[in-house]
């Protein structure tokens, strides 16, 4: 038969040797994409047949088959499917070399790297030409089904190609390539060795639709052993449930995520129409140790076609649920060239949509049905998705419906609709606490009216709940109300009662309030009478709009500088404390002892809710001179 060589066009030569040095990271991935265009090609086979039953073809065993010489250096990766005639060998691997490549060239030359060479799959031949990464030289032989003859085309992957027309062609595709040299420093593996194919193989394609056969090397007796099937072909999300057991899910998250223990909760989804993709998702029992660290690696796994494409793909959830694992294998996705990015597009955020509000509403789910399974997964996952309250307007309706908080009302977690119905009559707000412990906050200061009162109160301990509660504002038309800030009026029924008392404390107390105002300015900028306790002789507490000192520090500790904001010292009129330093004040000309005493009773208020003395070492002599003159 005639062989017809061919020369590459100078931008198509350019543009091999760029597919071959530059576009994938991993040269492993050669034998995934070869195995990808063999499984396309029996899928179109299982599909020509159905269209034409007269259609001349071998479609009792299709598979794809992997051999390996050792001696000769080569590895053909083989298979039964529709193969390809003389034309479209030229058509569909020798895309590269058709016209037009310059503008191709121009966008990968000016991309800095893989990342930015978007778009371009599907346009060119690239996956095929992979193998140069690995082979020195490269061999073809196809014969379409069908016909009864075949095409050889064989390229060094330098200046030219050849194309040849063979009789002995058997149906479907062989593509042989000749090794080079393995070299462990450039990544270029040995992969002549089985152990190396099996490896890749279990990676990248371990759920193909068709099985892929290699023939291990011969025994001590010189047998040839049977075939051997590497990939289990148990692609779990694309089968309905019914032919799935629990144990079988299970295998898969625990193969997924590395975790030994069963998951949580199984979530299936499956979108049809003109974007088709299956998901298989996992929710842990148990939080891994690192979920907030900055290397966690979130993210589920992506294939396209059964055909594995990267193992943390952060794109498909928000990072409020970084702690889901799992499987999301699409029908076509805009990748980059080498298939290892995947493009921002619109698909991409509706799968991110939709996958989203399927996992809360299967949290949803758990919460109405099984008491049990919410609580752990609240106890290990629910700090984490409080971020989404801040990051995530679409669904904070949608979270705040499965969110669940810690209150005064009793020791087991509450939903914010059953506070609500709690609430006492006349009750506008909700009514929270930050702090670093149910403990600290239960015995601060701000909560002494609240408890005398029997109101309900909100015990947020996680840094993100300082947060969230600004960023969601009001629940329900309830405003959502820090006890520690701005003023607190509880005192609904005898309202008019309180308010002639208060004006009467506030005017036998102006002096005091007014001189001590002064004596603390670095430290506050009001000192005003309290409606908020009731055993306590004093509190600090912010203005409404203020950040409160957790939060300033936990920007502080991300960097950002802010400006340090005073605030109010509340004195508790009723308490003998705070009615002996109004009495001092009012008898004594000489306040040089008294001003020890307004920074002593400042500091003590500061300690009362968990912050530190600005000069502890002062407050420490101020205590001890104190304690002194007692004895």
């Amino acid at each position: 038969m005639t062989t017809e060589t061919f020369e590459f066009q100078v931008e198509a030569r350019q543009l091999l040797q760029l597919m071959i040095h530059s576009v994938y990271s991993n040269k492993d991935v050669f034998l995934r994409e070869l195995v990808s265009n063999a499984s396309d090609a029996l899928d179109k086979l299982r599909l020509e047949k159905l269209r034409d039953d007269a259609l001349d073809a071998d479609v009792s065993d299709l598979h794809i088959e992997i051999d390996v010489d050792r001696e000769a250096r080569t590895l053909t990766v083989r298979d039964n499917g529709i193969g390809m005639a003389y034309d479209e060998v030229g058509q569909l691997i020798g895309t590269i070399a058709k016209s037009g490549t310059a503008s191709l060239l121009k966008e990968l030359r000016e991309a800095q790297d893989a990342a930015g060479a978007e778009g371009l799959i599907g346009q060119f031949g690239v996956g095929f030409y992979s193998g140069f990464m690995v082979a020195d030289e490269v061999t073809l032989v196809t014969r379409r089904a069908g016909e009864s003859q075949g095409t050889r085309w064989s390229s060094r992957g330098e200046a030219t190609y050849t194309l040849e027309r063979v009789d002995d062609a058997p149906q479907g595709t062989s593509v042989t390539l000749h090794l080079k040299p393995a070299d462990p420093e450039n990544q270029l593996h040995d992969y002549t060795s089985e152990w190396k194919i099996r490896e890749i193989v279990k990676r990248y394609s371990d759920f193909i639709t068709w099985p892929i056969r290699m023939v291990p090397a011969a025994g001590e007796k010189d047998e040839t052993p049977e075939p051997e099937t590497l990939n289990s072909m148990k692609a779990l999300w694309a089968r309905s449930r019914e032919e799935v057991s629990d144990d079988e899910y299970h295998e898969l998250y625990k193969h997924i995520s590395h975790d030994w223990r069963e998951p949580l909760e199984t979530i299936r989804l499956q979108a049809e129409g003109t974007f088709e993709y299956q998901s298989l998702l996992f929710i842990p029992a148990h939080a891994p140790h690192d979920l907030f660290t900055r290397d966690f690696k979130r993210g589920v796994q992506l294939y396209v076609k059964r055909v594995f494409i990267m193992d943390d793909c952060e794109a498909l959830l928000p990072p409020y649920l970084r702690f889901v694992k799992g499987v999301v294998d699409a029908q076509d996705l805009s990748l980059n060239v080498s298939r290892e990015i995947l493009q921002q597009d619109r698909h991409i955020r509706m799968m991110q949509r939709r996958l989203t509000k399927k996992v809360l509403s299967t949290v949803k789910e758990i919460m109405a049905k099984d008491a049990d399974r919410y609580a752990t997964l609240w106890r290990e996952f629910g700090t984490v998705l409080k971020e989404g309250l801040v990051t995530d307007s679409d669904n904070r309706d949608a979270l705040l419906a499965v969110a669940s908080f810690t209150t005064t009302h009793g020791d087991e977690p509450t939903t914010l609709a059953r506070y609500v119905e709690r609430m006492k009559d006349g009750q506008e707000d909700i009514y929270y606490l930050t702090g670093e412990s149910r403990q600290s906050i239960e015995n601060s200061p701000h909560m002494e009216a609240f408890r005398a009162k029997g109101i309900e109160v909100l015990l947020l301990t996680d840094a993100v709940d300082e947060v969230w509660v600004d960023a969601v504002g009001e629940y329900e038309g309830k405003k959502l109300r820090s006890v520690a800030k701005g003023e607190i009026d509880l005192d609904a029924e005898g309202a008019e009662q309180a308010g002639e008392e208060r004006e009467k404390q506030a005017e036998e107390y102006s002096g005091l309030l007014g001189w001590m105002r002064e004596q603390l300015d670095e430290e506050i900028k009001e000192v005003r009478l309290s409606t908020r306790l009731t055993v306590s002789p004093a509190c600090v507490v912010s203005d409404a709009h203020d950040l409160t000192p957790a939060l300033e520090n936990m920007y502080r500790a991300m960097g950002q500088e802010v400006p340090r904001t005073k605030r109010i010292l509340e004195l508790n009129p009723g308490h003998p404390l705070v009615k002996g330093l109004n009495q001092a004040y009012q008898e004594n000309a000489d306040r040089t002892e008294l001003a020890e005493s307004a920074e002593l009773l400042h500091t003590l208020a500061v300690l009362a809710e968990g912050g530190q003395p600005k000069d502890p070492a002062k407050f420490v002599k101020l205590v001890a001179d104190r304690l002194e003159r007692t004895l």
